[in-house]
């Protein structure tokens, strides 16, 4: 996914400025696609450069309102239809995983709990995330549950997990 189509995809139903995008993108997309405030401006300035967005409106102190075009609707279409999203090819967690022998039997078991702890932790941030929003019957309402709960068990997974792996070394560490 690239911030361009998430921004693209923000603008389906209306009109935003770049202030309100990142409003949205704070409470939808950033836990899926985080993005900081320069990141979201510079690319809504460019996708206009292209035609996929225009400026639909000009306030105060050089506030301006972002629409979708019609090529920046075919675009995100385009992305959605044509291309198939790159896996994640890198796991920092798991490459850690791997060496955990080099690392003490305590070490190793407090590298997972933590791990655990920090799936834990994200799954309640979600959770509070959750209650948090005003749910609507719009694309992005609907669409960020399915997201959201994506999230919520893809956590609990990795909880689960480095709970069980905490348990598999212990239990392989135990004189026999």
């Amino acid at each position: 996914m690239s911030l361009r189509h998430a921004l693209l995809g923000l603008l389906v139903d209306q009109p935003a400025s770049g202030y309100d995008l990142m409003k949205l993108f704070d409470t939808s997309l950033a836990n899926v696609w985080p993005a900081t405030q320069s990141q979201v401006y510079g690319e809504l300035t460019r996708l206009a450069g292209t035609g996929l967005l225009k400026v639909s409106a000009e306030g105060p102190r050089g506030r301006k309102e972002y629409a979708l075009t019609d090529e920046g609707l075919a675009e995100l279409r385009r992305w959605l239809l044509d291309t198939q999203p790159e896996p994640p090819r890198r796991s920092d967690t798991l490459l850690r995983v791997f060496f955990l022998g080099v690392l003490s039997d305590e070490q190793a078991l407090d590298y997972l709990r933590a791990m655990a702890e920090r799936a834990a932790g994200e799954h309640s941030a979600l959770e509070r995330l959750e209650q948090s929003i005003s749910w609507d019957e719009g694309m992005l309402s609907t669409n960020g549950r399915l997201a959201l709960e994506f999230g919520l068990r893809f956590s609990a997974m990795r909880e689960e997990w480095a709970r069980w792996a905490a348990e598999q070394v212990a239990e392989q560490k135990r004189p026999h």
